[in-house]
């Protein structure tokens, strides 16, 4: 049977921290922006993060489009309004988006740190907090991801490269006292000879792992080696999410292509998977 999925709104951060933001307000994008009085309820959110202060100065065009980067090409996902495609796109309130901002900025309290890397189960750190994982094809941006979702922490070394194939190991971050990120060896060209042993075991036996962001590249789609990985995830009965990277580089009309058919293939050919799909440049 279908695990139905979170229906609601809510950001990539608070997606991985495991529960809904719990706003009062439950506004669409095209309902924010006609009412002042939302911007005015961010104030005491405002002080956590100069940067999101700035985003949200930005000409109402340009934050619309930072913000809910699908919104043109969703109303094309539904066709004929069928009810039976389970897809949806996440489109979180500005309230959404400061609580969960918060969550992931350091602070004395909120302490980020990195905690080791392992390239093997048995060699993971035992940690208590629920775990949260991202996989992906070599070179799909999962440590880009991870280094902008810590950006609130400079302290913290998330290495990136544009060589495919360069996290060798599991790395392994708490984010205070919510969850731990586990940034995992991309599959695929220049995947780690261990990549099976080390990634299905710990996908398959990690006893503390809530949720995996699986993430796919909008300029080819869903590729072989992305339905080995899904595959995966279904054979383990793991609750995951599709990722959609590099959205920026895609456009317009071939973006709303590969959104169609994730759309789909996630109603066809899953089970396991969260009918929000996230969109990331």
């Amino acid at each position: 049977m279908r695990n139905p999925g979170p229906r609601t709104t809510v950001s990539l951060p608070a997606f991985c921290e495991g529960r809904m933001a719990a706003s009062p307000l439950r506004l669409g994008p095209e309902k924010l922006f006609e009412m002042p009085a939302v911007l005015g309820r961010l104030s005491r959110y405002q002080s956590t993060s100069q940067a999101f202060a700035e985003v949200l100065r930005l000409p109402k065009q340009q934050l619309r489009k930072l913000l809910y980067p699908l919104q043109e090409v969703e109303r094309y996902l539904v066709p004929d309004g069928r009810q039976d495609l389970h897809l949806r796109i996440f489109n979180p309130s500005l309230e959404d988006i400061a609580r969960a901002e918060s969550v992931f900025k350091a602070t004395e309290r909120n302490r980020i740190d990195y905690v080791s890397s392992a390239i093997r189960k048995d060699h993971a750190p035992d940690l208590p907090r629920p775990e949260v994982c991202f996989i992906g094809r070599s070179n799909v941006g999962k440590s880009s991801l991870i280094k902008a979702l810590f950006s609130l922490a400079p302290e913290v070394e998330v290495r990136i490269s544009k060589t495919p194939g360069h996290t060798k190991k599991m790395n392994f971050f708490k984010v205070g006292k919510h969850f731990t990120v586990v940034d995992m060896p991309g599959y695929g060209y220049r995947a780690p000879e261990d990549f099976a042993d080390m990634v299905e075991t710990y996908l398959k036996e990690r006893s503390n792992l809530r949720r995996t962001f699986l993430l796919v590249d909008s300029v080819v789609g869903i590729q072989k080696t992305d339905n080995i990985a899904i595959e995966m995830c279904e054979e383990f009965a793991l609750p995951y999410v599709i990722v959609l990277t590099k959205i920026d580089k895609s456009s317009k009309g071939h973006l709303l292509k590969q959104v169609l058919e994730i759309q789909k293939y996630v109603n066809t050919k899953t089970q396991g998977c969260f009918p929000q799909l996230f969109a990331v440049r």
